[in-house]
């Protein structure tokens, strides 16, 4: 096998969490605007780039994509997969930018423990890790300054509207798509219980269902007006929210857990729950469990509840699982970083 400077290399990067989530009316594009509070949390994917047989002239780098999971569900290892896509925009950015160059294959290998088609951004966090470590591979490559966050946030926005925020990590109010961020300030850290469910849910389809919804009458449409918001929290002005996000920026502000348990919403719940009625009992007995709060994370199902303390969210995670068959449950803390490199091995 060949060698090439700094491969392999490796990223890391963390599941989201969506603390509020407003969604508007359909767009014309097919799309929803949206006004949402993210938070990155613990639990993370590995992305590495390993080197392969060389790729001829106009021949995709990447020859291939593994996946060593430890949760169900189905993860695509052909091209269609959101980290393979990423790896070729970022080839293609240094290559409009910097000219062509000979370049050796890559292998894409996943190593994931965020649970997939759960609503917490896996697809998205890999792409995410892998513009990355693409980004640190080709600057040594290419003998240039790395694209850095400022480069790879247009093409995170290319590749889907969660990708921004997992590449940025933290916590961050979030409009149009998702996808223009304004980071919030949080102080300390939140306990989080996350339950996975076997089967997992189509992002599409649940906005599909919440829109039907909202047609039959059976939920309200609200089209809440984000620019007064967006520039506040630019101006770092915790006091001028609209009203509905309001408590959860003051209770980030303060780490605050019961004030924020009280502020958490997500308007896609009431999809979710009607595609998936099994995930009533859920949240019912998470918070029978000692739960501050529980709610549906994004389009589901993974459930998500915020505990006052680390022993807490351990004893609710494992006791939702224990009394729901199929399940899985596990502890994570958040805010924590965004997609961030964590090894490399350059070639003697």
């Amino acid at each position: 096998m060949s060698t090439h400077p700094f491969l392999p290399v490796a990223a890391t990067v963390h599941a989201k969490i969506n603390l509020y989530l407003a969604v508007g009316a359909e767009r014309p594009d097919g799309y929803h605007d949206l006004t949402t509070v993210f938070q990155s949390v613990s639990a993370r994917d590995e992305v590495s780039l390993n080197v392969a047989e060389q790729a001829a002239p106009g021949e995709d780098v990447v020859r291939g994509l593994s996946v060593d999971k430890r949760l169900p569900g189905e993860v695509p290892t052909h091209a269609g997969n959101l980290a393979w896509q990423a790896v070729r925009l970022v080839v293609q950015a240094y290559r409009d930018r910097h000219g062509p160059r000979l370049l050796p294959g890559v292998k894409i290998h996943i190593d994931k423990k965020i649970p997939v088609a759960g609503g917490m951004a896996g697809g998205s966090a890999d792409a995410a890790a892998a513009l990355v470590a693409a980004d640190a591979w080709l600057a040594v490559a290419y003998g240039r300054e790395p694209l850095g966050a400022r480069g790879l946030y247009p093409l995170a926005r290319q590749l889907g509207a969660d990708v921004p925020f997992v590449l940025a990590g933290q916590t961050a109010f979030g409009t149009g798509r998702g996808d223009e961020l304004v980071t919030m300030l949080t102080r300390g850290q939140f306990h989080w219980a996350v339950v996975t469910s076997p089967q997992g849910l189509s992002t599409p389809e649940v906005f599909q269902r919440l829109d039907a919804m909202r047609a039959a009458g059976d939920v309200e449409c609200r089209e809440p007006d984000t620019q007064p918001v967006a520039e506040a929290l630019a101006a770092g002005d915790v006091e001028c929210r609209e009203p509905d996000t309001q408590p959860v920026a003051e209770a980030l502000a303060a780490g605050d857990t019961e004030k924020l348990a009280g502020a958490l919403h997500n308007d896609l719940q009431a999809a979710a729950l009607s595609l998936r009625p099994e995930l009533r009992k859920i949240l019912r007995v998470g918070v029978s469990e000692g739960a501050l709060a529980g709610l549906v994370s994004g389009s589901g199902p993974t459930c998500v509840f915020l505990c006052p303390d680390a022993h807490a969210a351990d004893e609710v995670a494992q006791a939702v699982a224990a009394d729901n068959p199929g399940t899985r449950g596990m502890a994570v803390t958040g805010p924590a970083p965004g997609a961030e490199l964590v090894s490399a091995t350059r070639a003697d």
